[in-house]
């Protein structure tokens, strides 16, 4: 890799770290993220985690060079079990890395039974067959390699829909990162029962889909229709600003909605939740109260740690947060003093026009965040039904709100979430998933190529019939 760094002033790929530093960088960004993650233990015990930890230290046996370190800890990282809690490279080294020609150019989909197929084909020097099935890269077979990155992405709890769909959409940039940066692929390929091996040359990234692309945020995030007296309202987002920046207004928008609803006594809604990341949590609320026609829960509570406890107990931030409440060895936060975030724990108020009818929530695995604590509240307390994928965030909570990022050793940065929410539903189902659909749908390798709405289609089906 010398002509990487000869492209990139400034970013050496081959500099190397002691195995000491790189052990105490390990150290040092997981004692920061214990201190103030209160889910930091959320799904592995201290126990097992001081197992894991130390077992990939004692990996550590020489130097490392920053890649080769962030692969180390990647996966310590994701066994969090915690969609907001990540680390990041340098962002001069990842812009670097995006200027190098080294992302395989191919585009792939992972079908339920883990099988991987080529989907688009950026090669310049060879064609390679679109729907054949990926064997191999640089001679590794590719269930090894899905596995490796599988590890690597974090989500929360023991959930792998997002895991596979964040692969399916960005799968060059996530081998580039984890497995290896390189500008050649030998890649071996079935198709049509013949087995065939190809060497292809690495490319830069223009090509590929952008997160714009995959979730437009400069179109309106909010649309709704009444079509054959079925509503159908796509939310792309519950994010206040972005919303806003697009000239709606979520409060508005949401009552006009289930008015027209009353109004015209359409008795089936269908939601399509997919690629919703989540976002302001007032506005998730919000839309839940028009499912409740009598007061409900929305949250059980929310838990920091001591450490964040005693900084919110002092100082200016006593001006902005309430004093969080000792309860046991838990400490409970009681919110901001001057606005209405993180207040949902108390018990909620249905809204005017609260539905009557049969609601369906269209769900994939990017349904993060607020969103997944939306569609879990309505699963547990049956006001809708779930069509889709299992959703990416934890039908019991997930620790997000205040998220303050740190440079650590080596300029890397880590994102430590202050609050764990835990929702108000059953809490002995679906621990460590997402919420489970009442109608799973598959996506084959065909609907994904053709993007046939599959998932909607069967809604439309199950109110028809």
């Amino acid at each position: 890799m010398p002509l990487f760094s000869q492209e990139n002033e400034g970013v050496n790929f081959d500099k190397k770290y002691h195995q000491d530093s790189i052990k105490t960088w390990t150290k040092n960004i997981l004692d920061i993220m214990q201190k103030g993650h209160p889910g930091f233990y959320r799904y592995t015990s201290k126990e097992e985690f001081d197992v894991i930890i130390d077992a990939r230290l004692q990996t550590v046996t020489d130097s490392l060079t920053t890649l080769d370190f962030y692969r180390n800890i990647k996966p310590l990282i994701a066994q969090i079990g915690c969609l907001h809690t990540g680390i990041a490279l340098p962002e001069a080294y990842e812009t670097a890395m995006r200027e190098t020609k080294t992302h395989i150019p191919l585009e792939i989909f992972i079908d339920e039974n883990r099988k991987v197929f080529i989907t688009k084909d950026h090669a310049k020097n060879v064609t390679i067959p679109i729907k054949g099935e990926l064997l191999s890269i640089n001679d590794t077979p590719i269930d090894s390699i899905i596995e490796t990155l599988l590890k690597a992405i974090p989500s929360d709890g023991y959930n792998e829909t997002e895991k596979v769909l964040a692969l399916n959409l960005r799968f060059p940039f996530w081998y580039q990162s984890i497995i290896e940066m390189t500008d050649a692929f030998k890649v071996k390929i079935r198709s049509e029962n013949i087995i065939q091996e190809y060497t292809i040359q690495g490319i830069t990234p223009e090509v590929f889909p952008t997160q714009d692309m995959i979730a437009p945020t400069n179109k309106e995030q909010l649309v709704f229709e009444v079509r054959d007296n079925i509503g159908v309202l796509k939310i792309q987002t519950f994010a206040k600003t972005t919303i806003k920046s697009n000239g709606q207004h979520f409060k508005k928008f949401i009552k006009d909605v289930f008015k027209t609803l009353e109004e015209e006594e359409v008795e089936n809604l269908i939601i399509d939740l997919r690629y919703n990341t989540g976002g302001t949590d007032g506005n998730a609320a919000l839309l839940a109260s028009y499912f409740f026609d009598e007061e409900f829960r929305y949250w059980d509570r929310i838990e920091v740690t001591e450490q964040i406890a005693g900084q919110v107990s002092k100082g200016m931030a006593k001006i902005f947060y309430s004093k969080p409440e000792k309860k046991d060895s838990t400490y409970l936060w009681k919110g901001a003093l001057l606005t209405k975030e993180f207040r949902y724990y108390k018990p909620q108020k249905p809204a005017k026009y609260n539905f009557k009818g049969q609601t369906y929530l269209l769900t994939n695995g990017f349904c993060m965040s607020s969103a997944a604590d939306f569609i879990a509240i309505l699963s547990d307390n049956k006001k809708a039904k779930v069509v889709g994928e299992e959703s990416a965030g934890g039908y019991q909570g997930n620790t997000s709100g205040l998220m303050p990022e740190v440079i650590m050793q080596g300029g890397f940065v880590i994102t430590v979430p202050l609050h764990k929410y835990v929702n108000a539903v059953d809490p002995n189902k679906n621990i460590g998933r997402g919420t489970i659909p009442d109608y799973p749908v598959s996506i084959s390798l065909e609907d994904w190529i053709s993007k046939k709405d599959v998932v909607k289609s069967f809604a439309f089906d199950l109110i028809n019939k």
